[in-house]
């Protein structure tokens, strides 16, 4: 069985920052891509960021140029650094992991998600 715990949310003011981790703990043998999504209320979950093991990353083109996604292999660690945050980007976010399990199959797992709220 796989874990991932995210931590790192909060309040934080328009303009500010917050740094999002997501620790993979249990049987694990290889992570192959990680990613962030989000949920506002009353919206659909939307991806934000996705990064290979390679460290190829993909965002969406609301976060650009103000989130950056990473990640530490030796930890089975993701990250995500928020900057310039908006109210828009007030939601619970979630972190997801294709993970190479004992069977020698890849499983999706979610963590448990982190409210990130930017108010004044």
């Amino acid at each position: 069985q796989v874990q991932l715990a995210e931590s790192g949310g909060g309040l934080v003011q328009p303009g500010g920052s917050l740094r999002l981790s997501c620790a993979a703990s249990g049987s694990i043998l290889n992570i192959n891509k990680m990613a962030w999504f989000r949920q506002a209320p009353g919206k659909e979950r939307e991806l934000v960021a996705t990064i290979t093991s390679g460290g190829r990353t993909n965002y969406a083109d609301s976060v650009k140029g103000r989130f950056t996604i990473s990640r530490d292999n030796a930890k089975n660690t993701l990250y995500l650094q928020m900057n310039s945050l908006k109210p828009e980007d007030t939601a619970v976010y979630y972190c997801k992991a294709d993970v190479l399990s004992a069977d020698n199959l890849y499983y999706v797992y979610w963590g448990q998600g982190t409210q990130v709220t930017v108010s004044s």
